[in-house]
Order: C-alpha cells, then structure tokens, then sequence
C-alpha cells in the first residue's frame, strides 16, 4: 500500500490524492488503507517516511566523518541520493507535495527535523549546532530544487563532481564552522 501511496502522490500531488485512488493501485478495498493507516495525512506520511529514508542516513555518514571530510561526505551521499533514479524519483515527488500543500510541507518538515537535523546536530560540537545543521541541509536543498526540480542551467547539467567540490567547503563550514577556503578571514575587508 506504501508503494500505491507514493504512487499517487507523486502523479496526483497531495491535494488530488486520495484513499480510494491508492486502494485502487494497491487492488484493496479503500477501507483496508484507512484500518492500516488512518486519514490521508497519516498515508502520507508513512509513505514520504518510506521514500526520505534513505536520506536519514546522513547522520550516520556525518558522524563516522573525521572533523575536516565531514562536509564532503555529507554532500557526496545526499547528491547521490539525487543522482540515483531510484531515489531521486520519490524525492522529487515529495519535495513537490511539501512545496505546493501546507500539510504536506509540516509531515515533511517534521519527519526532517526528527530524523535528519536533530540526530546530525546532536554529533556536532559548539554553538548553535541546529541553525548549523539547518544552514548545510538549506545548501544542498537549495541545490538540489534549483538542479533536479527547476532544472537551472548551468547547474543542472553541471558534473556532480563538480558541484560537490564547489559545495562541500560550504557545507563544512557550517557543520564546524571552519573557514571556507579562498574565502577572505572573517571580518577581513574583501
């Protein structure tokens, strides 16, 4: 029934979805996903659960990251999460759902904050590890909606390798707040 779900969501968005249109690609009664499941919300979110869970993982490669490669490994596992058919295809399903329905956007918000930004902070040391954490997940979101959702030349046919070159000092540095390099010392004159 959770393969059904995404199915549906991603073909209809959240909005259009409905119970019924996913016990009929599941072929079981609608009454079976409501017993098994609840509401739509509830669908939903079991569904994006299944499909973002690959990218709960990040903490894990974070945290087994020596201090100075902790960026790059970030980066390098979330755009291959991207680059890999299989993943990318329900990510982008549910980044479309989150940006376009309000209910969506908050089971997204929450699965992210429980599952990716508050386990990856609780391994960072110093201050303000959530807003760091928060600002390397907005990077590489960023990113990711601007190559692979909204498909911005040249950035979405730009070589991965690249991109994770350019972005891992970025990323980096808002996991341990270590300078970014090329970039002038902080409160330097440009």
């Amino acid at each position: 029934m959770v393969s059904s779900a995404r199915a549906e969501f991603a073909a209809r968005g959240f909005d259009k979805a409905s119970i019924r249109g996913i016990a009929r690609g599941a072929r079981v009664d609608p009454a079976l996903v409501h017993h098994y499941f609840g509401t739509k919300e509830q669908v939903f979110e079991a569904a994006v659960e299944k499909a973002f869970a690959p990218a709960f993982g990040v903490p894990d490669e974070v945290a087994t990251a020596e201090r100075g490669q902790a960026g790059e490994r970030m980066t390098r596992f979330v755009f291959g999460l991207w680059e890999n058919p299989a993943t990318r295809e329900p990510l982008l399903a549910i980044v479309r759902s989150a940006v376009n329905n309000e209910t969506a956007a908050r089971i997204f918000r929450g699965l992210v904050a429980r599952n990716l930004v508050t386990r990856l902070a609780q391994s960072l040391p110093g201050p303000d590890p959530q807003h760091r954490v928060e600002l390397a997940v907005a990077q590489l979101v960023g990113t990711a909606v601007l190559r692979y959702v909204i498909k911005i030349e040249p950035l979405a046919s730009a070589p991965a390798e690249d991109l994770i070159a350019q972005l891992a000092p970025v990323v980096q540095h808002h996991l341990t707040g270590e300078g970014v390099p090329g970039a002038p010392p902080a409160g330097s004159a440009a």
